[in-house]
């Protein structure tokens, strides 16, 4: 049984699944990944949200609020390898979404990387479009930068 868990970034498992997760990303980006390591503070991400199978933690995700710009920053999606292609990428983006609507916020940035093309191909799916680099991703080669209006 799937369940949905909003929470912080100080629980254990969204800990352990970050961790799953920059592991998978030095392995695909290797030493660049470094660059990307300060911008994925889990300090900073109070609104986190772990997914579970049959109490298992399977999928992760966060995001990071950008007041002025009435916006959030998607931050932190994975899905363990086991459980991908199963909708439960959608579902986490999906109640991201919601919640930063519930909070009134009126769109969504991500950044993503350019060897991620399953995670690109999911997020132009669900209506996200691609837009000029933003801050601290302006620099950076091998980075994209998506965005979409909730509502």
């Amino acid at each position: 049984m799937i369940s949905i868990n909003r929470t912080t970034s100080n629980n254990p498992d969204f800990i352990s699944l970050t961790k799953l997760l920059d592991e998978e990303l030095l392995k695909i980006y290797k030493s660049e990944q470094e660059k990307f390591d300060k911008h994925n503070i889990l300090e900073k991400l109070t609104k986190s949200i772990v997914i579970y199978d049959n109490q298992t933690p399977v999928a992760c995700g966060a995001f990071k609020e950008i007041k002025e710009q009435q916006a959030i920053e998607v931050k932190r999606m994975f899905v363990l390898s086991s459980h991908r292609s199963k909708g439960i990428g959608k579902l986490l983006l999906s109640e991201l979404e919601n919640w930063a609507i519930e909070l009134k916020f009126k769109s969504a940035v991500l950044e993503t990387g350019d060897k991620q093309h399953t995670a690109l191909s999911l997020y132009k799916k669900l209506g996200y479009s691609q837009i000029a680099k933003f801050p601290p991703y302006e620099h950076m080669h091998d980075s994209i930068c998506l965005k979409k209006k909730l509502n």
